[in-house]
């Protein structure tokens, strides 16, 4: 696969447009960015459409729009933030095996064992991949909690109070706290806790 191949397999449309501060409500509308958009008219999941200028595409058109970049620029900002891992496009690829004497077949290139440093590296990016994947689902669920203390909230002073309402004020400062940490965490900080060996 290619990186834009690559890169639209890993990160939808959504996960770019919250990772980068527009707000998406849980019916997956957002004020397009686009245009002077004042009420959700974009419609973000896998790809995204603006149902009022028109603007549409996957996620890298939405980032290069975004942001003002070539496809191939969006892809690599997408796959650098997103920690996707891509093909190497400035070097050919190189079969490990090559023909012997006999016209056979034969492995050029022994696998050798990790070094530390590599697994140290590895460790830290599906840690950071983990992280913005957090972020993601945590922030897409604080909007729904604040939502949802908007609209289930008692009309009057003895009405009975939703379970909607409810998990919004039982939930939201914990999912702000949770988003706190794993926004100003690092490897070496609060975070620790959550590394495995």
């Amino acid at each position: 696969m290619n990186i834009f191949q690559t890169v639209k397999e890993a990160v939808t449309a959504k996960d770019a447009a919250m990772y980068y501060g527009i707000r998406v409500n849980r019916s997956n509308m957002a004020c397009c960015p686009f245009h002077d958009d004042h009420h959700p008219s974009m419609k973000v999941d896998k790809g995204f459409i603006c149902f009022a200028c028109g603007e549409k595409g996957d996620v890298i058109t939405f980032v290069s729009k975004l942001f003002g970049l070539s496809p191939y620029e969006a892809a690599k900002k997408i796959a650098a933030d997103f920690n996707v891992p891509v093909p190497d496009t400035n070097t050919k690829y190189k079969s490990s095996y090559k023909a012997n004497s006999s016209g056979k077949m034969r492995k050029s290139e022994k696998e050798f064992p990790k070094s530390p440093q590599q697994k140290q590296i590895e460790m830290e990016r599906e840690f950071e991949r983990w992280r913005k994947r957090c972020i993601i689902i945590l922030s897409d669920y604080l909007h729904l909690l604040e939502d949802w203390r908007v609209q289930f909230a008692p009309k009057e002073g003895d009405d009975d109070w939703d379970e909607h309402f409810t998990e919004a004020l039982s939930e939201q400062t914990v999912t702000e706290y949770y988003l706190d940490v794993l926004l100003t965490g690092s490897l070496d900080g609060p975070m620790s806790r959550f590394r495995t060996n």
